[in-house]
């Protein structure tokens, strides 16, 4: 019998950019000391747990929390995890852009240049349906808005409905199954998990 489905999302530890509320998207950000710090207390939540599949976005920010966790070597470098590209919008925070768009979210946009919120979720779609056709325990080392899109996708809901999903820099969430239904497991959490 093939093992449960069970999908470990961890976002990376703190950019400058997080930190300051500025889209980075694609914008390859390293992590901030404390960013570090952050990924070393992950490596220490996530001790003793062994993946079948370990996923990662090729943005630095991604990698270097994923290298502290320990789970690089194991990792397949998956340009379809790499953050929301933002396009114009990099670099901006919220209240800028809403300015320049009233009533702007990155959940309604505009994103000109950027990548539609179809787009982001189509690339959610398959790493999602890679993962199912290995199955197992998998770790996927991303970025905020991709993983939030991720999981609506995963659980059948609109990609919009991504914005009720808050998730800190370094924290991890567990997707699983209920009764047969796609389920959040676990959501948000820092500290030891599973």
């Amino acid at each position: 019998m093939s093992k449960p489905l069970e999908i470990w999302l961890i976002r990376h530890g703190e950019t400058a950019w997080s930190l300051t509320g500025q889209h980075s998207g694609r914008y390859d950000l390293p992590l901030t000391p404390h960013g570090e710090d952050e990924a070393r207390a992950t490596a220490a939540a996530l001790q003793g747990v062994v993946f079948d599949q370990v996923i990662c976005s090729p943005l630095q920010r991604a990698t270097r929390t994923c290298e502290l966790t320990g789970y690089l070597a194991q990792a397949r470098i998956e340009p379809d995890a790499a953050e929301w590209d933002y396009g114009d919008c990099t670099g901006f925070t919220q209240d800028q852009l809403a300015e320049k768009y009233p009533g702007w979210t990155i959940w309604r946009g505009p994103v000109p240049n950027g990548e539609s919120i179809e787009q982001i979720s189509a690339r959610a779609r398959r790493v999602i349906d890679g993962i199912k056709a290995e199955g197992g325990r998998v770790a996927v080392f991303a970025h905020g808005h991709f993983l939030r899109i991720f999981t609506t996708q995963y659980l059948g809901l609109e990609p919009e409905r991504g914005r009720h999903f808050a998730l800190a820099t370094a924290a991890v969430c567990i997707l699983g199954a209920e009764q047969g239904e796609p389920a959040i497991v676990a959501w948000n959490r820092k500290g030891r998990v599973g």
